[in-house]
């Protein structure tokens, strides 16, 4: 079998050329020669004759490639910067509403509530993915700091790394993870940042109930963003007043309400 390149022509110097959907067949009193076109497509007008001394007819097989536009990859290098945190949300509101509000300042092409896997309730965050770019920094000038259902809530974008991390992960905690009202999401985490190291931070400001760094599935890596539970609102508020755009490992540290 002989392969035939977009590079390249072959010329045939015999007849009886057979043409199908995905090669040419050329029978002779030799052997069989099949040429096959892999990832390339051709048509009628590539097979052109010529005349020779000789006056035999040879053809030429000409193989074109051909790109198609669902081929070409998908660039996802915007991705974290269309996607946003949504904070200190109402435990009534569901991916429909929220999908709602934020469309008045942007298209959303997704947006999901997460919910605590144990209880079933709103864990009062949400991340929505926006259209592009300026839909997502629309929808932060627009919307952070408003509120809804009377409650203030915190728009901002997500870390990069929640590209590569399924949002169903933040609903996979451990079963040990102590759940509270009180709790605050942390931004922008080195990847040296472990669950302790959060703890032991955030237990200057107040009573911390459990910290957790969310880590990429299967993985010990860090995802770039934590939790931090609290046994009251009152030293929940004083951790983000005081930590907000604070240094952790060299890195500054993004806390807002979970």
């Amino acid at each position: 079998m002989t392969s035939l390149s977009s590079s390249s022509s072959l010329i045939l110097s015999q007849q009886n050329l057979i043409f199908s959907k995905t090669h040419f067949t050329f029978q002779s009193r030799q052997p069989i020669l099949q040429i096959r076109f892999p990832k390339l497509s051709y048509s009628l007008h590539n097979l052109k004759t010529a005349s020779t001394e000789e006056s035999t007819t040879r053809l030429f097989a000409v193989a074109e490639e051909t790109t198609s536009s669902s081929s070409s990859s998908v660039d996802t290098s915007s991705e974290f910067a269309r996607r946003v945190y949504i904070g200190n949300i109402p435990r009534n509101i569901d991916n429909d509403e929220l999908t709602k509000i934020v469309q008045e300042h942007g298209a959303v092409e997704k947006a999901e509530v997460i919910y605590d896997k144990y209880t079933g309730r709103s864990r009062r965050f949400a991340f929505v993915m926006m259209k592009t770019v300026e839909d997502a920094n629309a929808v932060i000038e627009k919307l952070n700091g408003t509120e809804i259902g009377g409650r203030e809530i915190k728009v901002n974008i997500t870390e990069k790394p929640l590209v590569q991390v399924d949002l169903s992960l933040l609903q996979a905690e451990d079963s040990n993870f102590v759940d509270s009202p009180y709790k605050v999401y942390v931004g922008n985490l080195a990847k040296t940042v472990t669950s302790e190291m959060l703890k032991k931070c955030f237990s200057e400001k107040g009573q911390v109930l459990n910290a957790k760094v969310s880590r990429v599935p299967g993985t010990s890596k860090s995802s770039g963003f934590g939790f931090v539970t609290f046994s009251s609102e009152e030293d929940a508020e004083a951790a983000i007043s005081s930590l907000n755009n604070s240094l952790l490992e060299g890195q500054r540290i993004r806390v807002n309400k979970a």
